[in-house]
């Protein structure tokens, strides 16, 4: 068990020295070589996704409320978790994404930044949320309620969302390594094919899951003003 799940402890290290989180700001050390480099399809594609990202958020941000560069941060924040996510797809490579003490890092100080920013300037349509629209009022205190404890867990969602994808996804491919020198040579084509069928998957759960986390983010900040 310990070594199942050692590609998820932070704790181990090379030459005594804790460098896994490093592996979070690697991506930092490529962009800037990047924009000196002449366009080729790479960058191009990247450009337009990042584009129809801003589009994207400007519209759920709204025309008139948006502030600008507002959106650049929740494209950033795409751009970080989708890295490490991809990164975190390679062996041998820490998937910082996978806890809590990085996913919740991104979450919380953006939740607690909503929430002020909507109590302190916009605090009657922030007591306006706490009671939807249509509500009868014998059910009013139990719709505070309700909306207040939903309203508290979304950084614990979203931080939670993220993790236990990153971590079932690899759980899973690390299962079904450790039975490959075990399992017979007729049946090792099925494992093989079944290990590349998953890793298809999870490049396909890591974009959608940085997607998810953005876009989720962009709603909260919608809500506050």
């Amino acid at each position: 068990m310990s070594n199942l799940f050692s590609v998820f402890d932070p704790s181990t290290s090379n030459f005594n020295m804790s460098l896994n989180w490093i592996s979070t700001w690697l991506g930092l050390m490529l962009i800037p070589t990047s924009m000196w480099l002449i366009p080729s399809r790479h960058s191009t594609m990247w450009s337009s996704l990042l584009t129809k990202l801003h589009n994207e958020f400007k519209i759920l941000l709204g025309y008139k409320k948006i502030n600008k560069g507002s959106t650049f941060l929740f494209v950033s924040l795409f751009s970080l978790i989708m890295f490490n996510n991809f990164l975190g797809l390679f062996p041998y490579i820490f998937t910082s994404t996978s806890h809590l003490t990085m996913t919740l890092t991104l979450a919380l100080p953006l939740w607690v930044s909503f929430m002020m920013f909507g109590w302190i300037n916009n605090t009657n349509h922030m007591f306006e949320h706490l009671v939807p629209q249509g509500t009868p009022a014998a059910l009013m205190p139990f719709m505070v309620c309700i909306e207040t404890v939903s309203n508290v867990i979304r950084p614990g969602t979203l931080a939670v969302r993220l993790t236990a994808n990153m971590i079932a996804g690899h759980l899973l491919l690390t299962l079904l390594g450790n039975n490959g020198p075990t399992i017979t040579h007729s049946l090792l084509w099925l494992l093989i094919i079944a290990q590349i069928l998953l890793l298809i998957l999870e490049s396909a759960v890591a974009v959608i899951q940085s997607y998810v986390f953005a876009v989720l983010s962009t709603l909260y900040s919608s809500e506050v003003n």
